[in-house]
């Protein structure tokens, strides 16, 4: 292990934020841990991570600051003002920002690292807790040359794969278009089932044809038994899934370009987490209050 890059602090210790923290501790590292929410660092601390009171006390003294939070604003906070990391992190440090925040949002953030003097990566990361967890995550990271040897010891830790990038960015871009698979896919799970029960058949037949042929994927297939079982423990949260199909949908608008499938699920993502699903898993889009059959039926039901 670097001595430069031996104190990491991590800002973020949620459903992703946690896992790679404890996964760094067990590497050896020295991590230190701040959450909005105590709680949920507290739960580290206790494995042996420093409790931080604030972000600029957890980036004191710290090689490389790790941000894993919800969205853009939430970064730009926890980096900026008296309070904020970037008030005490040291000109020579890396920042590694692995929040899903959007094309426009990591320009700012890029920007905001520049000006402060300190060396930004960009490197969200596909994969939800599961992997997270068994260290199995894939890097989308793109920084400049020289501080690549600094953070690929760090992303051997946390993931199975690192896939450098050229620009400044360029990993938050890749970011957006995975997501934007991972929604069609769940959007399209959900709906075949709905279809295959409207139809009379049992859903579990569609997934029994596909299961081993070239229109089966691991994680549709995963989603598919979570919405017949009800079984809607979060992977990845669905108001997170949701958010992230916006800066989708905002980008390709941007770019004058037009995505159907994202723009149609949209609405009923958003019906089924104001039916009390956001903090569930993505799969609980099923129980979105459009889809009327009487799968969705039982999943609402066994999820309520």
């Amino acid at each position: 292990m670097s001595d430069v890059s031996r104190n990491i602090a991590v800002l973020g210790t949620g459903t992703m934020g946690a896992p790679i923290a404890r996964n760094l501790m067990r590497a050896g590292y020295r991590v230190r841990v701040w959450n909005r929410t105590t709680a949920k660092a507290a739960e580290l601390a206790a494995e042996g991570a420093h409790l931080a009171s604030s972000p600029a006390a957890a980036s004191a003294g710290a090689d490389v600051v790790i941000t894993m939070l919800s969205d853009g604003a939430a970064v730009e906070e926890v980096m900026t003002g008296p309070a904020g990391a970037l008030s005490t992190l040291s000109s020579d440090a890396v920042w590694i920002q692995m929040s899903t925040v959007g094309v426009e949002s990591c320009t700012r953030l890029v920007d905001l690292a520049g000006r402060n003097g300190v060396v930004f990566v960009d490197a969200p990361v596909s994969g939800s807790t599961a992997p997270a967890a068994a260290g199995e995550l894939v890097v989308l990271a793109a920084g400049a040359r020289p501080v690549r040897s600094r953070v690929e010891p760090i992303f051997e830790v946390l993931g199975r794969r690192t896939l450098w990038l050229e620009r400044a960015g360029d990993g938050s871009r890749l970011k957006l278009a995975l997501n934007n698979w991972l929604a069609v896919l769940v959007e399209g799970m959900a709906e075949t089932l709905t279809l295959s029960d409207a139809l009379g058949i049992d859903p579990e037949w569609f997934l029994d044809a596909v299961t081993g042929g070239p229109m089966a994927s691991d994680y549709a297939m995963s989603k598919g038994a979570a919405m017949l079982g009800a079984d809607f423990t979060p992977g990845f949260p669905l108001r997170l899934a949701v958010k992230d199909a916006e800066l989708v949908s905002y980008a390709a608008h941007q770019l004058g370009v037009e995505l159907a499938l994202t723009k149609a699920l949209l609405p009923r993502w958003h019906d089924a987490v104001a039916g009390g699903h956001g903090d569930d898993d993505v799969s609980s889009a099923v129980t979105a209050p459009a889809t009327t059959t009487s799968a969705a039926r039982r999943a609402m039901t066994a999820g309520a």
